[in-house]
């Protein structure tokens, strides 16, 4: 077995059904709200998860309970091990996790759940070190119960049953007790610092308190950032970052079959990742397919979003009369004749209401759903969109402007990128077929239509 498998990371956590996870917040968040904020814990903990593969590499599983595979992979993405909890209390759902990874090989095992925001990655290092010299590792809560628990392969014989036997789950006996079973069976313990979890309304502000995030962002609109990908390692870090700045906020990458290692820098930075065939309308479609957003965003991937770009989206969205909306644009460059490119654009897309993809088109999903999503074109996908969306209402230009790459201009010229783009616009409203158009437009970029 691979060093990589050796130690075994088990997230405890459930699909976040609106009535069915946070029952004990409902009264407080509402059944959504509630909802709501047992999917941003779990997001919340598996950010700092990934940190921990900077510092230790490990192996990590879900184990879920509600929903299904399908569901999980969708809500967190393909690249994780889902393995749905056993039935019976939590003791058994704990031994059957621990059973498992110790009889798939794996030297030491952890499990956490995800109420407790002060989870980091340092701490989870702290735990896997213990478990090198020690047969138990413990986190334990302010509640009096803990919130980790981890065991080296050596001890598990010993430890199951009796560590797991008679514990009165959900009181504030549960450490104190499993302290002592500990010592009764002549198991050495390590113990990591106190924290708090969240289980109850007044335990809300301990989630504020931990991320800056107050508790009403839970009823807000999640919003789908959607990027189609084709060998994007060198641009995409500062997209993703600026992307996941947003409140209730998912990222979705959607991958064209790279040869550089664009998907592995999107997994860590904890965006779902899909691969398909290399079609930009294929892609943003395939995308809305794992979204769970109300709102989408489709973002190319050398494109930064502007600061409080969710506060912007969701208070446009909130306008009945809007169909979609973009942002003003803004190209990375000092160069003077891609400041007239810029303005163009931008009078271009204030008084006829036409964005390009590059200005981050945003639409309720219900809406891009009802019209079909982009339709099925090699070129124009999004001139398209915006067309048939021009039907349905407003077009709005914010006045924010997004960030993006000049490459696609200075690659072969500012004036002859210009000239080819309007070019393939008037052809494209005089009939000429889309599969002619991007023959020529790849011919007149060099073949490369993601430049």
């Amino acid at each position: 077995m691979s060093e990589i498998a050796r130690e075994r990371l088990i997230v405890f956590t459930r699909y976040p059904e609106p009535g069915k996870t946070k029952t004990r917040l409902i009264p407080c968040l509402g059944p959504q709200g509630a909802a709501a904020l047992q999917r941003r814990m779990t997001e919340h903990l598996l950010a700092n998860v990934r940190r921990l593969n900077d510092i230790r590499p490990i192996a990590l599983e879900i184990r879920y309970a509600g929903g299904s595979r399908q569901l999980m992979q969708g809500w967190l993405g393909c690249g994780l091990m889902y393995t749905p909890q056993s039935n019976g209390d939590l003791d058994r759902r704990m031994g059957s996790a621990f059973n498992d990874a110790f009889g798939s090989g794996v030297d030491a095992a952890v499990i956490i759940g995800t109420d407790i925001p002060g989870i980091t990655a340092e701490i989870l290092h702290q735990a896997f070190a213990a478990l090198q010299n020690r047969d138990l590792v413990f986190g334990p809560a302010h509640d009096g119960g803990y919130y980790l628990i981890g065991m080296h392969k050596n001890s598990f014989g010993r430890a199951l049953p009796q560590l797991f036997s008679g514990i009165p789950w959900g009181t504030a006996d549960v450490f104190d007790i499993s302290l002592k079973i500990a010592a009764k069976i002549g198991l050495t313990v390590a113990l990591l610092e106190k924290l708090q979890d969240v289980d109850r309304p007044e335990d809300i502000r301990i989630w504020e308190q931990q991320t800056g995030k107050a508790a009403n962002h839970l009823h807000t609109d999640r919003i789908s950032v959607i990027i189609p990908t084709l060998n994007e390692a060198a641009d995409i870090t500062p997209t993703l970052k600026q992307a996941q700045k947003g409140d209730n906020v998912e990222t979705i990458i959607v991958d064209g079959g790279s040869r550089d290692n664009t998907t592995e820098i999107a997994r860590s930075y904890g965006a779902k990742v899909l691969s398909t065939w290399p079609s930009r309308a294929g892609q943003m479609n395939a995308g809305t397919a794992i979204a769970t957003g109300k709102i989408y965003l489709f973002l190319h991937a050398d494109t930064r979003l502007p600061d409080r770009f969710d506060v912007h989206v969701r208070r446009t969205m909130q306008q009945s009369d809007v169909a979609a909306g973009a942002f003003k644009l803004r190209i990375d460059s000092d160069v003077s004749s891609l400041r007239i490119m810029e303005q163009v654009a931008n009078l271009r897309s204030r008084y006829l209401k036409k964005p390009y993809g590059d200005q981050a088109l945003f639409l309720n999903a219900a809406l891009f759903h009802s019209l079909g999503g982009f339709p099925d074109l090699p070129i124009m996908e999004d001139f398209e969109l915006i067309r048939r969306l021009g039907k349905k209402g407003r077009i709005v230009i914010l006045p924010q402007a997004v960030l993006t790459s000049p490459r696609r201009w200075l690659n072969i010229g500012v004036w002859r990128t210009w000239m080819i783009n309007q070019l393939v616009i008037l052809a494209y409203y005089l009939g000429i077929s889309p599969e002619k158009l991007d023959r020529f437009y790849r011919r007149g970029r060099g073949g490369n239509k993601n430049s």
